[in-house]
């Protein structure tokens, strides 16, 4: 076939001369073109996140396996869009990740750290099932919903129908897996067939508040949550992340005989299974706590949880990070409600607040992101509008000021259906300084920060986004954390060793990895 095209061209030219002439004289004007829009590209791609890393010899070697395995996925996907999956809710596709060699990498890929987690949501529903099986578990069970209380005697609190010890119900059920099958569902945001996209926003958000609460009424119990907490830092650790910032509100924890906990205690708990889990893995660096409060709260209980977290900050300066607000922006207080208390402690605390978690434009929500600028925000949450207001966008770039995305919970609570369309993709391209997070993993079932990871850079970024992309938003993870420049170096010295040992492992594991 390329022969007979061939020939047609050559009696094409042979029979008009000048053509040939004109195309041998244009000659240098296409090649000017061409050298041009490859100087054009490469010029977007230095200016993107990643873009001006150096690679060395061997880290080469991983991105050409990598990107020709990235290219093989969407070249299908092109191909294919009827198979398109991240146009699709999460639910439907999550399982399928695993399958891609892509993915495998991811999880094997040390990510540095996780900066926007909040510390109740971290743990899959699985593990949470496993949990309903501990001694003195009561339940207040309906056919919607899930009340649950530790306690030597059967709880006071009301429920409208009767508390029952847990262990009770399970035994009196006829089928023990249905059962928990059936437990499980109230503590995961929703499946493939609950959670599609005729799910609107506040309807999303609705669910997710009720899961919530669920989880909460089980974990704040305080030997539940000891166990909690340290088996969230394993599944973080085992994922390749090496420090975390967890958002709390700091919950008043409970003993069996009712006994209530000052909310300071819940950090130092924390803080106690930390130093535990460092001692058993070296590796991992520690955590630092972002304290909390509900947008739905007064100023003057906002004052209040600043107090706590002037408290903190006293007792405990080495695990305290922070404060901000939390819950669905487009339905909560704006920022600017609570500027009396925020303004005076602007000087004492750091703020890592939420702001633009909306697809509104010149809103309350979206304008949160002015509100959290002006008052020194040292990260912003979400920022997912952000690329509607192009004077903030610069103001991010000047003051450097990271962006914590989120792609598969914006997904997750509707504000993007085809994960092409997310604004990461745009922040990436101009560089801005932004790094990934996960927020609410345990809730949607996703891995703490491997399923962000991949989805944005299959997903999301551009096909020619490499191994330098992701290198770059692991190293901005552990530029933009809160941590002191001790605390960053020790940090960047465990990170870049498990760099290195994934490198000489991706190597070593290439033949099997390009194996089709």
């Amino acid at each position: 076939m390329r022969l007979i095209v061939i020939a047609n061209v050559l009696c094409f030219l042979s029979a008009d001369p000048s053509r040939a002439r004109a195309i041998e004289d244009n000659k240098p004007i296409i090649n000017d073109y061409t050298h041009n829009r490859a100087d054009l590209l490469e010029l977007e791609l230095h200016e993107s996140v990643g873009g001006k890393l150096l690679l060395t010899e061997k880290e080469q070697a991983v991105n050409d396996i990598l990107m020709r395995l990235k290219e093989k996925e969407l070249d299908n996907s092109f191909d294919n869009p009827q198979f398109f999956n991240f146009s699709r809710p999460y639910f439907t596709y999550k399982d399928d990740m695993k399958h891609s060699k892509v993915y495998q990498l991811m999880r094997k890929m040390p990510k540095g750290a996780a900066l926007h987690v909040h510390s109740s949501l971290m743990l899959d529903a699985d593990y949470l099932v496993k949990l309903t099986y501990e001694a003195h578990l009561y339940a207040c069970l309906t056919e919607d919903d899930l009340k649950l209380h530790f306690s030597d005697a059967e709880p006071l609190r009301p429920c409208p129908v009767k508390w029952n010890l847990l262990s009770t119900l399970r035994h009196a059920s006829d089928d023990v897996a249905q059962f928990d099958a059936k437990l499980k569902e109230h503590f995961t945001l929703g499946t493939e067939d609950q959670m599609g996209f005729s799910t609107n926003v506040n309807e999303a958000w609705k669910q997710f508040n009720k899961v919530y609460y669920t989880i909460k009424s089980l974990i704040n119990y305080r030997p539940v949550r000891e166990k909690v907490f340290h088996q969230a830092l394993r599944d973080f650790y085992d994922d390749s992340i090496m420090y975390i910032e967890v958002r709390s509100g700091l919950s008043s924890l409970y003993e069996l005989d009712g006994t209530q906990h000052e909310k300071i205690y819940l950090a130092t708990l924390y803080k106690e299974v930390t130093d535990k889990f460092i001692k058993e893995n070296p590796g991992f660096i520690g955590i630092k706590i972002i304290v909390t409060r509900a947008r739905s709260a007064s100023v003057e209980q906002v004052r209040e949880c600043l107090n706590l977290a002037r408290q903190l900050k006293k007792t405990m300066p080495n695990i305290f990070a922070g404060f901000d607000l939390v819950g669905q922006e487009d339905l909560g207080k704006p920022l600017r409600n609570f500027l009396p208390a925020l303004l005076e402690a602007k000087d004492e605390i750091n703020y890592y607040f939420h702001g633009g978690e909306t697809n509104w434009y010149g809103t309350p929500t979206d304008e949160n992101l002015f509100d959290a600028i002006l008052l020194g925000s040292k990260r912003i949450g979400h920022g997912y509008a952000l690329m509607k207001h192009p004077a903030l966008i610069k103001a991010v770039h000047r003051n450097d000021i990271a962006i914590e995305v989120n792609v598969i919970s914006n997904s997750v609570l509707s504000l993007v259906q085809d994960l092409r369309n997310h604004p990461l993709a745009t922040y990436l391209a101009l560089g801005l300084p932004v790094v990934l997070s996960s927020d609410d993993p345990g809730v949607w079932g996703a891995k703490p920060l491997s399923d962000d990871f991949y989805v944005a850079f299959v997903a999301i970024a551009s096909k020619h986004a490499d191994l330098r992309m992701l290198k770059q938003l692991a190293i901005n993870s552990i530029r933009y954390s809160a941590l002191d420049d001790k605390g960053k170096t020790k940090l960047f010295k465990s990170f870049e060793k498990k760099w290195n040992e994934f490198i000489d492992g991706v190597i070593v594991d290439s033949d099997v990895l390009l194996k089709l």
